[in-house]
């Protein structure tokens, strides 16, 4: 948790806060995690579902239901959810079914991706949340930023103070989501949720502040699928427990290998395994995906290169300044992943499906790999 530099807080308010943030260590210490209570950064336009698909509320902002941020605390039931059975917006539903693969999870429902994909839009913004970009085409949709306010210290002070104290206190942190459908042989969707997080952390000469990016945490993916499960009708028990119980796929843990001096990167799985691994890899990086074809074994992605590989969000400071825009324009790639022996191999094709073997394919692939690395 994080005051805010600008504005001034009166002595009592701060004697208050601290005494509230020692509660909050102290449930810490017994084994009492942090709720989940997201509110976005981001001031987004109203949400908008494709005209083919059911048209969802247009109310971006909703209140987040009851909850806690990590898988065990979630398990262990701690808070009823305040709402009725009856109340929900979704009826029951049956046919949610918990996978995993390592620490990857991610749900099977008996639902077609077209009419599971605009309840996804309303779950997000039920959480908090803005939608940045959505492409059914893709089967994708990503959240805006967003802050965990439930890591301010709760209680009476919060609660008399309300707006005042948002204003006074950040937790130095942000976290967006990004969510992929794809339909499996039997007509279901297969749900896969990755997120990435940012911290506030002091610069080096010590005079501010810059946001860096942090580890992502499966367990907060697995918490949030867990959410989805309820918010589809799953009792919040049941949803906790095959989460927490989900059995991980037989066979060896995902390793991999960038062959040096060449462009490709070897995974030691099969191309299934290999080719959910890497979907969820770029979404974690989050490339810009206009379109896949399993069947060929291609993400069409958009990349706008860089020395570390990472993609560009913001602009320069003149241009931040004068308000123009950063003339550099993303670049079309195909990220593909074939069978090889008993492995897969992943490489970065240009349009036209020929393989690219220069500096901008090596840094795609090591981005690749740093997120696959984070899915073991």
């Amino acid at each position: 948790m994080k005051m805010k530099r600008s504005p001034l807080v009166t002595g009592v308010t701060l004697a208050s806060l601290l005494a509230l943030s020692a509660c909050s260590s102290f449930n810490q210490l017994t084994g009492q995690s942090e709720s989940v209570e997201y509110k976005s950064t981001v001031t987004g336009e109203p949400l908008s579902i494709p005209p083919d698909l059911t048209q969802a509320s247009d109310n971006t902002h909703y209140r987040a239901p009851e909850g806690v941020a990590t898988l065990s605390a979630y398990a262990a039931g701690q808070k009823a959810q305040s709402a009725n059975p009856a109340d929900r917006v979704l009826p029951q539903t049956a046919g949610v079914q918990v996978m995993r693969d390592g620490a990857l999870r991610w749900l099977v429902v008996s639902e077609p991706a077209e009419t599971l994909y605009p309840k996804l839009i309303e779950f997000w913004g039920n959480q908090g949340f803005t939608i940045q970009s959505q492409n059914p085409k893709a089967g994708l949709i990503e959240t805006d930023w967003a802050e965990n306010r439930a890591k301010i210290p709760e209680g009476w002070l919060r609660s008399a103070l309300g707006s005042v104290l948002d204003q006074v206190f950040d937790s130095g942190e942000r976290d967006r989501f990004t969510t992929r459908l794809e339909r499996d042989a039997n007509g279901k969707t297969e749900v896969y949720v990755s997120h990435q997080h940012m911290e506030e952390t002091p610069t080096s000469d010590g005079t501010g502040f810059k946001w860096v990016f942090g580890k992502e945490d499966q367990g907060l993916n697995a918490a949030m699928l867990a959410r989805l499960m309820v918010y589809l009708g799953t009792d919040q028990q049941k949803a906790a427990q095959e989460i927490k119980g989900a059995t991980p796929d037989a066979g060896p843990a995902t390793t991999t290998q960038l062959s040096s001096g060449q462009a490709s990167l070897m995974v030691n799985e099969t191309f299934d395994r290999a080719w959910r691994r890497v979907g969820v890899a770029i979404d974690s990086a989050r490339f810009t995906v206009e379109d896949r074809n399993r069947d060929q074994g291609d993400y069409y992605i958009r990349y706008l290169d860089t020395d570390t590989g990472e993609k560009i969000e913001q602009q320069t400071v003149f241009g931040r300044l004068f308000g123009t825009r950063n003339a550099a324009e993303p670049q079309k790639f195909r990220v593909h992943v074939a069978q090889q022996g008993g492995g897969s191999e992943v490489t970065v094709l240009d349009q036209d499906g020929k393989q690219l073997t220069d500096a901008t394919a090596r840094r795609i692939l090591t981005v690749i790999d740093k997120n696959l690395k984070g899915t073991q």
